[in-house]
């Protein structure tokens, strides 16, 4: 069964087959989506804990189940190589728990420039603004604007054509983690990543507004019981967005 097939039977039918292209669509105005991916690819994601996923630090090669995860990017990885056995993608995941964007700064070169991706998708933000509430981190809006634009900058000067998609920081209304009026903080994060994909020709994977939408389907509880950190459903969400981004 085709994976679209399947989602049709699926209670969030709809919510795929009209909500879905219209976030897309609306985060990403004058571009054109569905760029293809060429043969041998290197895709590499990068972020904090909600790509990490409890991935296994030791387990560095290509398309290796322990060091994808458990979370969206192991889903995408299953799916693309699944689908595509004679497109020979080289799937990698770097993303460690607890990162800002200054700490993947710190280990780019490694964990990013030496694989050389193809096709490099980074999900960072969230940290950046929820440490400063209760981790000590005393960063800014303006601080994580400059040390992403430093970080992609240094990224299209070592890699020029590397493809570029930017995950949307998000928080989930009524998880546990962060309450909703205190989450409007994260509003100005959100603002400033999407001029980056204007700037570096990205594309943006719309979390914030689709999971929201979600809610519509199920409760936080359901998506992402803390409003940070997605659950299976949660996970499975992200990556059916990023994959349709990609028209994949």
């Amino acid at each position: 069964m085709e994976r679209r097939q399947f989602i049709k039977n699926t209670a969030l039918a709809a919510f795929f087959a009209t909500e879905l292209p219209l976030l897309v669509q609306a985060a990403n105005p004058h571009k054109k989506l569905g760029q293809p991916i060429a043969d041998n690819a290197t895709i590499l994601f990068q972020g904090d804990s909600i790509t990490d996923a409890g991935r296994n630090k030791e387990a560095l090669k290509a398309n290796d189940a322990w060091g994808l995860g458990n979370g969206y990017a192991y889903m995408i990885a299953a799916s693309m190589l699944a689908r595509n056995p004679d497109k020979q993608y080289q799937f990698y995941n770097r993303g460690i728990s607890g990162n800002k964007v200054f700490q993947l700064a710190e280990r780019w070169d490694k964990d990013c420039l030496q694989l050389q991706p193809s096709l490099l998708s980074i999900m960072i933000g969230v940290n950046d603004f929820w440490h400063t509430l209760s981790h000590g981190y005393t960063g800014t809006v303006d601080t994580y604007v400059k040390d992403l634009r430093a970080l992609l900058d240094r990224t299209k000067k070592a890699l020029p054509d590397v493809q570029l998609v930017l995950g949307e920081p998000f928080y989930v209304k009524g998880g546990t983690a962060i309450d909703a009026e205190t989450a409007v903080g994260l509003r100005p994060y959100q603002e400033a990543l999407k001029a980056f994909a204007d700037d570096y020709k990205a594309v943006i994977i719309p979390f914030q507004t689709i999971f929201h939408e979600a809610l519509v389907g199920a409760p936080v509880e359901y998506w992402c019981p803390d409003g940070v950190h997605p659950s299976i459903a949660g996970n499975f969400l992200m990556a059916e967005a990023w994959m349709y981004t990609l028209g994949l």
